[in-house]
């Protein structure tokens, strides 16, 4: 009996044009195996809307085609739900799709993925009850989002520029951490993370052991480095090892508070989301059917 799966396009996502994509589709995707359908995206948060239809319509896949943040518009609605998500990359930094070593591109995700792949599941957190795939997080990172979403250019060169500009007058604020109700961190760093996966994106591991499957987030508390050493940074980002610099300390936790002084902007898989000031993150183990590579 085939399979029906829906590919929910986002049109505006990263800087890729994808007129084509249905056409790839089309002459890509074993007919024999599944009934297809494709969606795209005419406003904010449609992708959801779409994604809540697709599993009252009892789609067996649900595809997000588009960035991080598409991924977390569409993944959301299928934690706890027989429905598997399909991650087509086409974003900016593509940061979860990186960390799941899928393919990039499209034919060869449709023939290694979606036709042969393996159906697993993966964790899932929360932040004040917003869920989130990959990546949150408070400080310079939910700033570089907020700006990001606002900037009508998208991909790798808006994001450097909006860290060159910001980076200088950038003040950090004063954070408490309790985990797992038994550690306390008072700090005030650049930024703290809290990774479900290993990268923001562009092949930036902030935590590369992180796992999506280990039932456990990764606090990464990153201190602002001067601007002498930035390229210090930059070396341990390329080389995939800021986790053995002295920049950064990272713990594991399965719930984690977080107290701050103000309500700011909070950065949920790349999008910027206003949240009070008091937080909880949790992680939800093994909460998300998806579709990987057999390989």
């Amino acid at each position: 009996m085939k399979k029906k799966i829906i590919f929910i396009v986002n049109p505006i996502s990263g800087h890729h044009n994808k007129n084509n994509f249905p056409n790839l589709v089309e002459n890509h995707i074993d007919k024999n195996k599944y009934d297809y359908k494709i969606v795209f995206t005419e406003y904010a948060n449609h992708a959801t809307d779409l994604a809540m239809k697709a599993v009252d319509e009892e789609y067996d896949f649900v595809a997000a085609v588009g960035g991080d943040g598409t991924i977390n518009e569409v993944a959301k609605c299928l934690i706890g739900k027989p429905q598997t998500l399909v991650i087509v990359p086409y974003g900016s930094g593509n940061g979860l799709a990186r960390h799941l070593e899928l393919p990039f591109k499209v034919e060869k995700l449709i023939n290694e993925v979606i036709n042969k792949g393996v159906v697993t599941k993966i964790d899932t957190a929360t932040m004040n009850g917003v869920p989130f795939i990959s990546i949150a997080g408070v400080g310079f990172d939910a700033l570089i989002a907020d700006y990001f979403a606002k900037d009508e250019n998208r991909g790798f060169i808006t994001y450097a520029k909006l860290i060159t500009e910001k980076y200088p007058n950038f003040k950090p604020k004063e954070y408490t951490l309790i985990l797992d109700d038994n550690q306390t961190i008072e700090c005030k760093p650049f930024f703290v993370t809290f990774a479900n996966s290993s990268q923001f994106g562009y092949n930036a591991e902030i935590s590369p052991k992180a796992s999506v499957q280990d039932g456990l987030i990764d606090v990464c508390i990153f201190k602002k480095p001067n601007i002498l050493e930035v390229p210090i940074v930059a070396t341990y980002f390329l080389a995939k090892q800021i986790d053995k610099s002295n920049f950064i300390d990272i713990y594991m936790a399965k719930k984690i508070q977080l107290i701050r002084k103000n309500d700011e902007v909070v950065n949920i898989d790349g999008e910027p989301v206003k949240m009070e000031k008091n937080i909880t993150i949790e992680i939800n183990p093994l909460s998300l059917n998806i579709l990987l590579s057999s390989k």
